[in-house]
């Protein structure tokens, strides 16, 4: 088990490293719990730079949770495209209903309230929590695992239960419960600049004194993983079919990432097939028995590698 004196040691680094920096983001600092929410959602599979200028475009549209619930669900996904995962904006919408219908329009201030809501985990509720209500909740994601298995030498899965189960409760005991906001922003600013996955500069890491994984050459080992990713791959071969003066696009219904998104007409397979194939396999489907549809040709196949189905990922954060 860490010692008191160990976490105290770290706890203090990493805030008096943390008064030398300014990393500017839109909504570092914010108190407000709905652009809080906003800005982590799109943070989970989105690197800064990119989900600071979505962020702000959103705002302008959806200055409130009010005006978010409001909206129709396809504003919304048109606001939210190029964005991807596509789920995070259908709960964002479902959410802003639930505020705004059962909570008056206002954000709960109770960490096991915010877990209840769609879309919100642990990390997200307790960033809502700390950084809006200042309750004393540690934030653990990519980052934090990172930082806490290399300062601290954890040799402990991340991906498994009592791996998950070390971290929460370790974060939790580093946590400075009398500033945890400024703890939270510290710890995550300091994985995404500093404690980088890959050639973090250590000689140059205030914090390296005390850091097991520097003294013990693991830097590049730490944090494990007990799972291989694994890649699925998805073939999709979509048609051009002219209906009239226009062109033919369906909206997904299925319980996938893209669910109501407008797609030309597609059909997916395992492999890829020839021309003759994907022809009889359209045709049995009966898109072109109109007399006035035709068809003006395909594209395809496109292999996309789903990152959402690796096993034993983290959600990104940097």
């Amino acid at each position: 088990m860490t010692d008191s004196a160990q976490i105290e040691e770290f706890r203090s680094g990493l805030l008096e490293w943390h008064r030398g920096v300014d990393r500017q983001m839109p909504w570092k600092g914010e108190k407000n719990p709905y652009r809080i929410w906003l800005s982590e959602i799109i943070l989970q599979q989105t690197q800064v730079v990119r989900g600071a200028v979505y962020y702000e475009r959103f705002l302008e549209r959806f200055p409130t949770v009010a005006d978010l619930a409001e909206a129709s669900i396809d504003e919304v996904m048109k606001y939210w495209e190029g964005l991807g995962y596509y789920s995070r904006a259908r709960n964002l919408h479902h959410t802003a209903r639930v505020i705004t219908a059962d909570y008056n329009g206002i954000f709960p201030a109770d960490y096991a309230l915010l877990l209840n809501l769609k879309g919100i985990g642990p990390y997200t509720a307790a960033a809502i929590a700390s950084f809006a209500f200042n309750i004393p909740k540690a934030v653990v994601d990519g980052n934090v695992y990172r930082v806490l298995a290399r300062y601290f030498g954890i040799g402990e899965p991340i991906d498994t239960t009592a791996g998950k189960k070390l971290f929460f409760e370790l974060a939790d005991r580093c946590l400075d419960r009398s500033a945890p906001a400024a703890y939270n922003q510290a710890i995550i600013d300091f994985g995404a600049t500093q404690c980088k996955p890959r050639n973090p500069d250590c000689y140059r890491c205030a914090l390296h004194s005390g850091c097991k994984a520097f003294d013990s050459d693991l830097v590049e080992s730490l944090p494990l993983k007990s799972k291989k990713q694994i890649r699925k791959n998805r073939e999709f071969n979509f048609f051009y079919i002219r209906h009239g003066g226009g062109l033919l696009i369906r909206r997904r219904e299925e319980a996938d990432i893209w669910r109501n998104l407008y797609e030309f007409p597609l059909i997916e397979t395992e492999k890829t097939s020839d021309w003759q194939e994907l022809n009889a396999l359209a045709a049995g489907k009966g898109w072109w028995q109109d007399g006035n549809v035709v068809l003006l040709g395909s594209a395809g196949p496109y292999t996309r590698v789903l990152t959402h189905q690796l096993r034993g990922g983290v959600p990104r954060r940097s």
